[in-house]
């Protein structure tokens, strides 16, 4: 057999070439035509590239990443682990956790810690038989990479004042803050209980919460198992169930086909989307009160805008509120929060070739816009009732706030009044600093 093939004439690398040119299957179909073949497709370094090109693993580890003996049993077991899937299917689901982690090891290190280990096909088979639904594919690939994050408190997932370690992260404004956990299959039967009996629901909705605010100010997501779409509720949830769905639906195809190879539920597509701007440095990390969370107001354009004038800068963004938004409303229909971070650069503050190490804010003026049209023109002292005294390379003073628009779009610009030295002794007189006008843009992926 082997001299029908040329095989007695190939050399070892030749050999392991074209082996690598083969799928895991094919791989393994080979190796039973000869002994040389069976012995050159069970070279580790073979599975090695196998497992690093459709599992991206740099050590032979299992999903749970226990430790392997080879490369080749990691990938037989991880094969068989996921027989119930389509394999392009986990290993999409796979890239999207792989992303998402290593973000977090390198920037938020204590919220990948929160992270459980993978749910069995008991647990997921469990909730489903609890609830009465059936899981999109993609969602039950998501839950056995990783049960959701561990709460710290389990029996009261949202406290007065919360964990800032959700790793969809959130935002705060006034006296409101809001941070998001992925929940684990056990809180999710608990949270989607509570939901049927206190909006009446019929136990057999199809509806389940997925991800929830760990704070007071609640915000609650719900995956319809279903057609696959991802919801927020609004703030009409508790009295009429209202929602608003949180991925384009053109989207969202195939989630119970097994034999559809491009399944993409909501779920997986809102994480995907939520990793890429993790990674594109959208939104980050910020510390706050010696506290640090996965902040949701934009940090690049066109979503962020700054400005510098005289050497202070100004950046600004806003995000979309959907459980402060009202459909029913009209002048006051959806709400958006907006973050301003103001500092002074480090040559400190010039005017007319002068230089202060010094300067204070003494009022404010804003212009906001629904479409193009302006419905707000607001001139006050201070911000959020304070008048912060910028000095040179100091981290930026932050303050948020919101303001309801009646349409999905809008904007907000203005300036602020700031005087050289401080207030109780100024060093000349006031001088406009502008605000860059930022958008106000309910997104196509709200998080």
């Amino acid at each position: 057999m082997e001299k029908e093939l040329g095989l007695d004439g190939l050399g070892g690398l030749a050999l392991h070439t074209i082996l690598s040119k083969l799928t895991p299957p094919d791989t393994a179909r080979v190796s039973c035509v000869s002994k040389r073949l069976r012995v050159s497709a069970s070279e580790d370094s073979l599975w090695a590239q196998f497992c690093s090109q459709e599992l991206h693993l740099s050590s032979p580890q299992d999903h749970h990443g226990n430790a392997l003996p080879s490369f080749k049993v990691a990938y037989q077991l991880w094969r068989e682990a996921f027989s119930m899937y389509p394999w392009p299917l986990v290993m999409r689901v796979k890239r999207c956790w792989d992303k998402l982690k290593q973000w977090l090891r390198i920037n938020f290190p204590e919220a990948e810690a929160t992270l459980r280990r993978g749910a069995s096909e008991s647990d997921i088979k469990q909730l489903q038989t609890l609830l009465k639904v059936k899981l999109p594919l993609p969602t039950r690939l998501l839950y056995r990479f990783h049960d959701g994050q561990e709460l710290r408190d389990k029996e009261h997932l949202r406290t007065t004042h919360g964990s800032t370690l959700g790793i969809i992260g959130g935002y705060s404004f006034h006296n409101n803050s809001v941070n998001v956990f992925l929940l684990p299959i056990s809180q999710v039967i608990v949270e989607t209980r509570g939901f049927i009996r206190h909006l009446g629901f019929s136990s057999r909705s199809k509806y389940i919460v997925v991800a929830a605010s760990s704070t007071v100010s609640e915000k609650l997501f719900f995956l319809n198992s279903t057609n696959g779409q991802l919801y927020v509720g609004t703030r009409n949830l508790p009295i009429d169930g209202e929602m608003i769905q949180c991925v384009p639906n053109a989207l969202i195809r195939s989630v119970h086909n097994l034999r559809d190879y491009q399944q993409q539920d909501a779920m997986l597509l809102w994480l995907e989307e939520h990793g890429r701007r993790l990674e594109n440095r959208i939104i980050k990390v910020r510390k706050e009160g010696g506290v640090r969370s996965i902040n949701l107001f934009p940090e690049v354009p066109p979503l962020c805008s700054t400005a510098v004038t005289n050497g202070v800068q100004v950046r600004a963004s806003a995000v979309f509120v959907p459980e402060f938004t009202d459909l029913k409303g009209e002048a006051e229909k959806y709400t958006f929060a907006y973050s301003i971070r103001m500092s002074l650069l480090p040559e400190g503050c010039i005017i007319n070739g002068m230089t202060f190490g010094s300067c204070q804010l003494s009022r404010r003026h804003w212009i906001i816009r629904a479409n193009e049209n302006i419905v707000s023109n607001v001139n006050g002292e201070a911000v959020i009732g304070k008048f912060p005294l910028l000095h040179p390379g100091e981290d930026e003073f932050v303050y948020e706030s919101c303001t309801p628009l009646s349409c999905y779009s809008g904007s907000v610009e203005g300036s602020f009044t700031f005087v050289p030295g401080r207030l109780a002794d100024p060093k000349g007189g006031p001088f406009e600093v502008q605000v860059a006008r930022f958008p106000l843009q309910k997104p196509d992926y709200v998080f």
